[in-house]
């Protein structure tokens, strides 16, 4: 009996999917819920697993093709690896054509129309600049097409004067050595999204310094029996993930969010991590990172960034969190101001740790391995006082990790 094999649902708002990496090939075994094959969303890279055990005798949708939601992808010949296993050749299934009538490939979509020209407004006073206030669909519209509220406005005067249609810029062809690629579902609603916070938001950011020394000596002397007990390596970002989290019940505005002309407060702590995956940078959440122990924080993140690489996070595992951490350091940064991951009020960045001479006691000068820390944080709701406050708070935790451990 024939299954068909369909993209499952994606997350709340999201209807449509881009057809990504096949993992299996007609004519391949298949078992029940084994990856088959991956569909990208605008926010998530999901495997679809196979609705049953046996071959995969059809591919109806083929890579980079856009599929909705529910709708069939392939159909798998359930039983099939069953009778092989037995040793009794697989018969084909009735519906399966013969060699010598292969069913005929499926017809490309159509090319897209072209969207019709705007009918001319009527003629009204135009506010100023400053006065304009986009849609979600127009500042979509904008991130995808690299305009600014500028541009909108020349195009919008165009159309009302009757000089031309809002149109798509006319970029110059590649020239030689250069390729023009689509961005990815996921890269566009990263860009549209970047884009968002940068223009919804009064995004600053403030910078410190933090001593790694107890935290490096903390992890020499015992990394070997936590590795033994718990399977995997201590890392530093449960440290700096429990330091977060008690900055944050201190300074409670930080965790919080804009909602029209009220602050959303929240006395509960999901963190979200990021990570990269197979597709680019993702941001799993770690939940109730208030209630987790050090070992489970460094289990969670360890399980998140290999679902991550393997391209199995799913909508609830990225969405909801309250605060976020970053570190660029890992890949040599040693400086940055990160973007708010909207609707969030606070994101935190960490960089490289460099050893570096600084003041010792009695004025000594010492060599100390050193981490910059940056906090960009939503003006409108945390104050200057407040920010630097956060990140002194995070800085004392760190450079002395025992406080994590003893609740002062």
């Amino acid at each position: 009996m024939a299954v068909e094999l369909k993209v499952p649902s994606l997350g709340e708002s999201v209807t449509q999917a881009q057809v990504g990496q096949w993992m299996k090939k007609e004519g391949d075994a298949v078992v029940r819920d084994e990856p088959v094959v991956e569909v990208e969303s605008e926010k998530a890279t999901v495997a679809v697993p196979a609705p049953a055990t046996g071959v995969l005798r059809r591919v109806l949708r083929q890579t980079g093709e856009t599929v909705a939601v529910g709708q069939p992808l392939g159909e798998i010949e359930e039983g099939a690896v069953a009778a092989v296993s037995a040793g009794t050749p697989a018969a084909p299934a009735k519906e399966a054509p013969t060699a010598a009538a292969q069913p005929a490939p499926a017809a490309p979509p159509p090319p897209p129309r072209a969207s019709a020209p705007l009918a001319p407004p009527q003629a009204a006073p135009r506010p100023p600049a400053g006065d304009v206030r986009l849609t979600p669909a127009a500042r979509k519209l904008l991130a995808e097409k690299g305009l600014g509220k500028g541009d909108l406005l020349r195009l919008l005067e165009g159309a009302a004067s009757g000089r031309g249609a809002l149109a798509p810029v006319d970029f110059p062809p590649p020239r030689d050595r250069e390729r023009l690629v689509p961005m990815s579902p996921l890269r566009r609603t990263v860009a549209r999204r970047l884009l968002e916070a940068q223009e919804s938001a009064a995004i600053l950011t403030t910078f410190n310094e933090v001593d790694m020394s107890r935290v490096m000596e903390l992890r020499e002397r015992y990394g070997a029996a936590f590795q033994e007990k718990h399977g995997i390596k201590l890392g530093f970002m449960g440290f700096f993930v429990k330091a977060a989290v008690e900055a944050l019940t201190t300074f409670p505005s930080v965790n919080a969010e804009v909602r029209g002309d009220a602050v959303l407060f929240k006395d509960h702590y999901d963190v979200g991590v990021a990570v990269g995956g197979g597709k680019g940078l993702v941001v799993p959440v770690i939940r109730d990172a208030d209630q987790l122990s050090l070992a489970q924080i460094e289990l969670s993140i360890v399980e998140l960034a290999r679902r991550a690489r393997e391209n199995r996070i799913t909508m609830d595992d990225l969405s909801g969190g309250t605060f976020t951490i970053s570190n660029g350091g890992i890949y040599g940064s040693m400086l940055s101001t990160p973007i708010l991951n909207t609707p969030q009020s606070g994101i935190l960045g960490l960089h490289k740790i460099q050893k570096k001479p600084v003041a010792g006691p009695d004025d000594t000068v010492v060599v100390r391995p050193m981490m910059y820390l940056a906090l960009s944080y939503d003006h409108r709701i945390i104050d200057g006082r407040e920010a630097v406050g956060f990140l002194v708070k995070v800085k004392e935790l760190i450079e002395e990790p025992s406080r994590l451990m003893l609740d002062v």
